[in-house]
């Protein structure tokens, strides 16, 4: 027959328990059914005989119940009752499966089955969520892999130094017209050494710019060069030749002006003598006095001496 009080004090005080971890400030129990995981008398699921907890197993909360009439049977020691996934229906299903229970195994495993529940989201976000995998690399593998690397660099090395020697070969005509050789890497060097060229030219300009940053100068404030005033002379020049076709044009309209006064007189005096008289007594009507000015745009006079 099972006394609980016994067990406790085989197991809990004097003998040793393998499920007991011992620390400086309390004892930890590893037994898988502990609702709590400490090592004390009301937690321990050996020295009880009426005991209650929760498991997760593959995502899902079970509650696990134990009663002193089956402790004769080990294979169905434990009564096992899946919860719902939801919160508020698995919490009244334990306390429908505990209702004359303890109130300390019923708040116990209702805790519990809170935190089974937290973590289980956790784990659901956390797949969702992109993660890195490590993958494990033997130490024979990594060998290989390096010797590998450092044979293909050798090799590249020795090709590239071939390709360089028979480019040099090629370009002072020691082989001549005998072999085919392919054009293309020939090609490509060439563009590598225009390139460079052309940046070391772009670099000698910027360098040439360069120097002239930062350079001071001292000039005087009212200097005037040699070209500047053969300029204002030559703005002079044009101006008088301007002034002297602007008089011309002026002239050959004051003459034009005149040639048709005369025109208009003559065609009046024709008009009077085929209506004058045959024996002509009618005096000839006198000719319109015209005055003509000229103006004349000349340069400002100099300056007379003042002596």
């Amino acid at each position: 027959m099972q006394h609980d009080d016994v067990i406790w004090d085989i197991i809990g005080n004097k003998q040793f328990c393998s499920y007991k971890v011992k620390t400086k400030s309390q004892n930890f129990c590893r037994n898988e059914y502990n609702i709590t995981g400490l090592c004390n008398r009301s937690s321990c699921p050996l020295a009880n005989s009426q005991y209650a907890t929760i498991r997760e197993e593959k995502g899902q909360i079970f509650l696990y119940m134990k009663v002193i009439e089956r402790a004769a049977f080990p294979a169905k020691m434990w009564e096992k009752v899946k919860l719902s996934k939801n919160y508020e229906k698995a919490l009244e299903q334990i306390d429908e499966s505990l209702i004359y229970w303890p109130r300390f195994l019923r708040h116990k495993c209702k805790q519990r089955f809170t935190k089974i529940t937290q973590y289980l989201i956790r784990m659901r976000k956390l797949v969702l969520k992109r993660q890195r995998k490590l993958v494990p690399l033997s130490r024979k593998v990594e060998q290989r892999e390096k010797r590998k690397e450092e044979k293909a660099l050798i090799a590249a090395q020795l090709d590239n130094a071939i390709e360089k020697e028979l480019l040099e070969r090629l370009k002072q005509g020691t082989y001549g017209d005998i072999y085919n050789f392919p054009v293309h890497a020939f090609d490509r060097a060439l563009e590598q050494q225009d390139e460079e060229s052309e940046s070391e030219d772009e670099e000698e300009e910027e360098e040439e710019d360069d120097e002239d940053v930062g350079k001071r100068e001292f000039v005087a404030e009212d200097e005037v060069e040699e070209s500047d005033l053969s300029d204002f002379e030559e703005m002079n020049k044009l101006r008088t030749s301007s002034d002297e076709e602007e008089q011309d044009e002026e002239e050959s309209s004051e003459e034009e002006d005149e040639e048709e006064v005369e025109m208009e007189t003559n065609t009046k005096a024709s008009k009077s003598k085929g209506k004058s008289p045959a024996n002509g007594s009618a005096a000839r009507k006198k000719r319109a006095y015209v005055e003509i000015e000229y103006e004349q745009e000349t340069e400002p006079a100099t300056k007379s001496r003042t002596t």
